[in-house]
């Protein structure tokens, strides 16, 4: 068994991608395996551990996620006094994805050593600051899954390109089906 601090990661997500949330009907944090492109989605919402946000590629605050989920601790960014100033955050989370998508429970971290959890420490100030005499990136190793960030449906398309494709789609099923 493979004792790691962080287990899945997603770095420089664009706030503007995600659904925040409204009444009743709750937000989502949607990512997709980096090595599967093409696979189902997994919500972060509920993900717990070290975020940082970013404004413009640069890294404006460090935070953590212990007693709530990441993306309720990002919500509040959108209104206190960090409101306005980021547009992209990453995230490096304790909890893994498991083969149905849905995130893990709460691990045990009593097994780790100090030398993985130093690697993981030291891999999240590098992945989250890029300091440019860090030649070498952070040691997560493979067993941490890297996530991609996907929109959210529910924002609608994000371009003018995406509206013609949309549409274009819509207008090749109506096609098919009136053959």
């Amino acid at each position: 068994m493979c004792h790691l601090l962080i287990r899945s990661l997603g770095q420089f997500w664009r706030r503007d991608n995600v659904f925040w949330g409204r009444q009743r009907n709750p937000g989502r944090l949607l990512g997709i395996l980096e090595t599967e492109r093409r696979g189902d989605e997994t919500d972060f919402w509920d993900q717990r551990g070290i975020y940082v946000l970013h404004a413009n590629y640069r890294l404006v605050y460090v935070g953590q996620t212990g007693n709530q989920g990441l993306g309720p601790r990002l919500r509040q960014h959108l209104s206190d006094d960090l409101a306005g100033r980021w547009d992209a955050f990453s995230w490096f989370g304790i909890r893994y994805v498991k083969a149905n998508g849905q995130l893990s429970a709460m691990p045990s971290l009593r097994n780790l050593t100090i030398r993985k959890i130093l690697d993981h420490v030291e891999a999240i100030v590098i992945h989250s600051a890029e300091p440019p005499m860090n030649s070498q990136g952070g040691r997560f190793g493979d067993d941490v899954e890297r996530y991609l960030q996907r929109r959210d449906p529910r924002l609608g398309p994000e371009s003018p390109i995406e509206v013609l494709d949309q549409i274009q789609e819509r207008l090749g099923r109506l096609e098919n089906q009136s053959t």
